[in-house]
């Protein structure tokens, strides 16, 4: 799976932090960060999970 975020879109919930800790994490202003992890693609199902809750649908997860 392949993760793309959309920084500009990224209100700062923080439902991704939240749900996927160890794929996404949030900048000082709240901003979504995609760690190392995540970003060389991932099987992770957590992603998914991460892509769902956000409400401004910031995440996108295309598989590969």
């Amino acid at each position: 799976m392949r993760i793309s975020i959309d920084r500009d879109g990224c209100i700062g919930s923080g439902q991704c932090t939240l749900t996927a800790p160890t794929l996404f994490a949030q900048d000082d202003a709240g901003t979504v960060l995609l760690l190392p992890a995540g970003a060389d693609g991932t099987d992770d199902p957590s992603v998914r999970e991460a892509e769902l809750a956000c409400p401004v649908q910031a995440i996108t997860v295309v598989e590969d």
